[in-house]
Order: structure tokens, then C-alpha cells, then sequence
């Protein structure tokens, strides 16, 4: 069974907008919340160049890296053809409005550049 960590409230991430989450190692995890109010976890960094995710445009399930314009899917991390490549994917869960990452993913995943 998984330990979930809050990280904060719905209401915290603008609809179609973004939240960065710090750690205390590896790349930061960015939060994206959709129009529907569904909420995403990714590894802050496009697959392509590194770009900061968290500044991309949010639009149906999908965010676009605000340096080169990939595409890269909310719910899997993976880039949309005919870009290639994937970032690292954390599991979000939401209860009574507030948001909850799983605590071992966060500390483990995506913490080399190379790691999804």
C-alpha cells in the first residue's frame, strides 16, 4: 500500500494551469490540472531539451513544452508522434479536494536527467 504525501489543494492549481513541486534531490515534479478538474504528475523536464513543463500550455490531456512546442501527454509522460521520448510519470490522488502524490515515487523517481 502506497503512502501518499499532500502537496496541496485544488484549488492551489489554476484550471489548465501548473504547480511546481520542489524536492529535496532530483528535478522538480510539476502539477497540471485540466479543465475538467483532473490532476497530473510529471517530472518537470520535456524529454527533448529539458524544458520546464510547468511553464507549458495545458490543454485537453496534453502539455506543450515552452521551448520547443512538443506535446507531451499528461496522463503517460510520453511524447505525441512524430516527437519520441518520455518523462517520468507520478501517481495523483485526490480526496476531499486535496491533492496527494505517492511519497516513494517522489523520492525515487526521475532523479537522474536520464531516469523516466
Amino acid at each position: 500500500m502506497a503512502a501518499w504525501t499532500r502537496i496541496c489543494a485544488l484549488e492551489d492549481i489554476p484550471p489548465l494551469g501548473s504547480r511546481r513541486v520542489a524536492r529535496p534531490q532530483g528535478p522538480e515534479v510539476a502539477l497540471f490540472r485540466t479543465a475538467d478538474d483532473r490532476v497530473f504528475a510529471l517530472l518537470d523536464r520535456c524529454p527533448h531539451k529539458g524544458g520546464p513543463l510547468s511553464q507549458g500550455i495545458v490543454f485537453g490531456d496534453s502539455v506543450a513544452c515552452p521551448l520547443h512546442n512538443w506535446t507531451i501527454g499528461l496522463a503517460d509522460g510520453t511524447a505525441r508522434a512524430p516527437d519520441q521520448g518520455c518523462t517520468a510519470r507520478f501517481s495523483v490522488r485526490l480526496e476531499g479536494g486535496e491533492v496527494f502524490l505517492d511519497a516513494d515515487e517522489l523520492a525515487t523517481r526521475g532523479l537522474t536527467p536520464a531516469a523516466a
